[in-house]
């Protein structure tokens, strides 16, 4: 299937609009009722918190009883899958459609970022007269109109990279702008969640909140660490488990907000997590952990509850997965799946009231790194580059003996599905769009370097590129970075670099060039200040936080459309050019 195009997405708004305003005229009595008490979505996500990190599961080293309670309120489902890590499963949650075809091939460098075409429940929700606000870890985009304003929400608090520095007094954004905040960042999530659940309670409303716990760096308050820690488990572990705990007094002051305010029968709560655990830990003795396609790495909690319509206890045992939310929640709110938007997933109403005697025997997916599977009900083929796997998982749940040789006929028909699906939604190179630059709802624009392209010895701080990492091993004259950007309105665009650079490297020259205009400049004055300290539980495998100094280069003068943006040095006057964060374009004016 092709990707949906930005022009198709705008049609497809347009058209949804038209749709709504018809749906509000009079049409009778009992559509005029239907449509009087929309209920209200909450969806609450957490990261890489894995289905053993649940008391109710089976794990004893650990106290949920927020989340135990939620659980037994509504539907708790037996076998839920997302995707092996996280910004895949955002995207499959927001679209109803496997991450590939969205164009989410992986987590930095821009494969994080959906097509812009895509069409997300907060888009359909909006247009039906929702309020929408997202609050915590977006990680589908973080240039307009990829960023959360530019997919249906109206309000955003949080930050929209893979993973964040700290977790304390941090720096975060609110609707593009920066804010600085104070406490611990799950409780500021929160306490934005339930500003905007007071200020829409009149209303109906979609509320995401995607908290970034237990993902890493572990940082948590004292006094969760130190009640892990009374059970004698590590350093490492004590912290995800407090995390856990945290996230579980957050989701208590949610559903207590919502019972205060006299909202809970008018209000679906959605609780799931992105990926299998990030550590080796409890997991009910399944294979794989997060990264993995094996059970371990993709299988999660569902929970669902909505009191009088949910029935308390219920327990669903069909398997199903995150490509599935989308439209469950479209149809309990009652509003009808477009003709034209193609999902992969299936609305979980009828499994919701208890009926699954007509739920189809269906084939789920996954893939990360090369690694794919497919799950039926009763088996798991695991297909890595020539090796094919089957697990029978009713016999074999801890998939400890692959059956492949005594049933090939059902690993032939298996992986036969399986290449036909990886065929139909595989978006070939998944090749990053260019960086949107000059959006009048983003007039500053940051290039930040996991997104760049580097060309000659130049590396990456942390080597992979992850969220929050910068350039560095500038020592040669033949190495550059480049961006590839899209000029959405032509104009002047001041530059603007984020360096740090010691006092003996202080006087390098270096230019900015892109669609032959050029800046230059000289990289001064010094700045190399320490990492700013962390209160990591254990030491961290991502970049530490740095104070970056600010260099303006100047203005370029960019035509509309797509080039590349490159920075090089002309002349050095040190072992090292500098190391380099991003590159800010500002737009001020339009072409002289």
């Amino acid at each position: 299937m092709e990707p949906l195009t930005t022009r198709s997405r705008r049609v497809f708004l347009r058209d949804l609009a038209l749709s709504a305003a018809a749906m509000a005229a009079p049409q009778g009595l009992v559509a005029a009722a239907a449509a009087a008490a929309p209920p209200n979505i909450v969806i609450i996500l957490t990261d890489d918190q894995g289905w053993g990190d649940i008391r109710s599961h089976g794990n004893p080293q650990i106290d949920t009883p927020v989340l135990d309670r939620l659980a037994a309120s509504g539907a708790r489902f037996d076998r839920f899958y997302v995707s092996p890590v996280c910004a895949p499963t955002r995207a499959s949650l927001l679209t109803g459609r496997y991450a590939l075809r969205t164009g989410v091939s992986g987590v930095t460098h821009g494969k994080e970022i959906m097509h812009p075409g895509e069409v997300t429940v907060a888009d359909i929700l909006g247009r039906q007269g929702y309020a929408t606000g997202c609050f915590g870890k977006w990680h589908n985009g973080a240039h307009y109109p990829y960023h959360p304003n530019g997919r249906g929400f109206d309000e955003f608090l949080g930050f929209c990279a893979g993973h964040w520095n700290n977790y304390f007094d941090t720096g975060l954004e609110r609707n593009g702008e920066p804010l600085r905040t104070k406490g611990y960042i799950n409780d500021v999530v929160t306490d934005a969640a339930l500003a905007f659940i007071d200020k829409h309670r009149q209303r109906p409303f979609l509320c995401y909140i995607p908290y970034n716990t237990p993902h890493s760096p572990f940082q948590v308050p004292d006094r969760y660490f130190d009640e892990a820690k009374q059970r004698g488990l590590d350093d490492t572990l004590a912290c995800v488990y407090g995390m856990c705990k945290n996230l579980d007094d957050n989701v208590r002051r949610i559903l207590d907000r919502i019972e205060a305010l006299g909202l809970t029968r008018k209000t679906i709560v959605f609780f799931f997590g992105d990926n299998g655990p990030n550590t080796a830990r409890y997991n009910g003795d399944m294979r794989g952990r997060k990264g993995s396609v094996h059970e371990g790495g993709v299988r999660n909690s569902l929970f669902v509850r909505w009191p009088g319509q949910i029935a308390a206890g219920t327990v669903v045992r069909p398997i199903t997965a995150h490509i599935d939310l989308l439209p469950t929640i479209l149809e309990l709110a009652g509003v009808a799946v477009p003709g034209d938007l193609a999902l992969d997933g299936l609305s979980l109403r009828p499994l919701l009231r208890g009926d699954s005697a007509l739920w189809p025997d269906r084939m789920l997916y996954s893939y990360w790194g090369r690694r794919g599977a497919v799950r039926t009900q009763q088996y798991r083929l695991i297909v890595e580059r020539k090796r094919v796997e089957l697990y029978d998982m009713v016999a074999d749940p801890g998939q400890q003996q692959d059956v492949a040789a005594q049933h090939p006929d059902i690993t032939r028909k298996l992986k036969a599905a399986y290449e036909a699906w990886f065929d139909a939604v595989n978006c070939g190179d998944c090749t990053p769009p260019p960086i949107p630059v000059g959006h009048l709802q983003m007039p500053c624009v940051e290039l930040p370097a996991p997104e760049c392209r580097l060309h000659g010895e130049v590396v990456f701080k942390g080597e992979k590129g992850w969220a929050n990492d910068w350039i560095t091993g500038w020592t040669r004259l033949e190495d550059s970075v480049s961006w590839a950007i899209d000029v959405v309105e032509a104009g002047s665009y001041a530059v603007t670099l984020l360096y740090t650079c010691p006092e003996e490297d202080v006087g390098s020259h270096v230019c900015v060039e892109a669609a032959g205009a050029r800046c230059e400049g000289i990289v001064q004055p010094a700045h190399d200040p320490a990492p700013i300290s962390s209160p990591d539980r254990v030491p961290r495998k991502e970049v530490y936080e740095k104070v970056w100094a600010s260099l303006n280069l100047g203005v370029l003068s960019l035509p509309k459309g797509s080039t590349e943006l490159r920075i090089r040095a002309l002349s050095m006057a040190g072992e090292s050019v500098m190391d380099l964060k991003a590159i800010q374009l500002r737009r001020i004016g339009a072409p002289g």
